[in-house]
């Protein structure tokens, strides 16, 4: 399902879907990879991450994240639907 992802700087920190990570939310990662990314919907250098991309996990959108590891963890242990 699409959501819309909204990432909570946690500690200046988020959970980035295109990199599988938790990042530093800075001018860095802006430039480098949330500037070009096509799940973008918005940044705020420090403070939050809006992102938009189809995510398998049953979740309801906009899906409100405040803590990057918890969600990097629950990205790593989602169930993928078998093909």
């Amino acid at each position: 399902m699409y959501a819309n992802h909204m990432n909570l700087a946690k500690e200046g920190q988020v959970y980035c879907c295109l990199r599988n990570k938790i990042v530093p939310l800075n001018g860095e990662q802006v430039e480098a990879y949330c500037s070009g990314c096509p799940m973008n919907k918005g940044v705020e250098p420090g403070k939050f991450a809006n992102c938009y991309w189809n995510d398998a996990r049953p979740i309801k959108s906009p899906h409100w994240v405040i803590d990057p590891r918890v969600e990097y963890i629950s990205m790593q242990t989602r169930k993928h639907d078998a093909v």
